[in-house]
């Protein structure tokens, strides 16, 4: 009998999400796709997407907490630190 793997046993690649968490509304906020050092690509944001970051970015300390980089999977989860 032979086995042979149908995918290679290789982690799957990291990719990091950043988050700014609204100060009033506990669990809610905005989550973008950025780098590990918290940088989004604007260009890669759908118009309201960009919109949004852009609301987020500009309302640090007055309605949303500072962001927050957290790595993701390439499952789609979150793993918080």
């Amino acid at each position: 009998m032979n086995i042979t793997p149908s995918t290679p046993l290789t982690p799957s690649p990291v990719l990091f999400e950043v988050r700014f968490t609204e100060f009033h509304r506990a669990g809610r906020g905005y989550c973008f796709p950025c780098d590990g050092e918290g940088h989004v690509d604007m260009n890669a944001l759908s118009d309201r997407a960009r919109n949004n970051y852009l609301y987020a970015r500009a309302m640090v300390g007055r309605e949303i907490a500072t962001p927050q980089v957290y790595p993701q999977s390439a499952d789609g989860l979150t793993h918080y630190r």
